[in-house]
């Protein structure tokens, strides 16, 4: 929806998501909100996200702080904002390595096991490493899409792993994921 408010010449597979949200930028408040919305969804999902390890949990909730950083610090006009690079690199970094830190071989949730991690880490890792490489290039908007949208969707899907598993033990009559430990 930002993009397509932009005047002609923005580009999206060669100009970033934070250019939408930039000091100049075309009713920036749409990605402005969208970054904020996204950034509060890791926070609540870190803090809600009980079968995951406690050090991924707080990674997850890091990266989604970093996110509404991302926003409250936009690029200036022209040139690149330290403080939003700063953010920016934060926010990539902890949530590229936030499924590897959440691993719990005893949750029962498939997608917080080692493999799936591992598999999500490095296909967002990949990601990135084509985002930097696409810096000054003429892909690096569909670069950084990419790579953001793989760390948007694996919060959505371990979340929705795990209440799949509690749904099923809820109705087999097992105890719920954590319940032991509360024990």
């Amino acid at each position: 929806m930002a993009a397509s408010r932009q005047p002609t010449g923005y580009n999206p597979v060669r100009d970033t998501i934070s250019s939408l949200a930039a000091q100049g930028a075309t009713d920036r408040w749409v990605m402005t909100a969208a970054l904020l919305a996204v950034g509060v969804c890791d926070v609540v999902t870190g803090a809600g996200l009980n079968p995951a390890r406690w050090a991924g949990r707080l990674t997850l909730m890091v990266g989604g702080v970093a996110t509404m950083l991302v926003a409250a610090f936009p690029q200036p006009l022209r040139g690149n904002g330290v403080d939003h690079t700063i953010a920016a690199t934060v926010a990539f970094t902890t949530l590229a390595v936030w499924p590897i830190m959440a691993v719990r071989r005893r949750a029962g949730v498939a997608v917080l096991s080692l493999p799936f991690a591992v598999c999500a880490s490095l296909v967002t890792l990949g990601l990135l490493t084509w985002f930097t490489l696409e810096i000054h290039g003429s892909h690096r908007g569909l670069a950084e899409r990419a790579a953001a949208l793989s760390e948007v969707l694996w919060p959505l899907v371990v979340a929705l792993g795990a209440r799949h598993v509690l749904l099923g033990r809820r109705q087999s009559g097992r105890p719920a994921i954590g319940a032991a430990r509360a024990a």
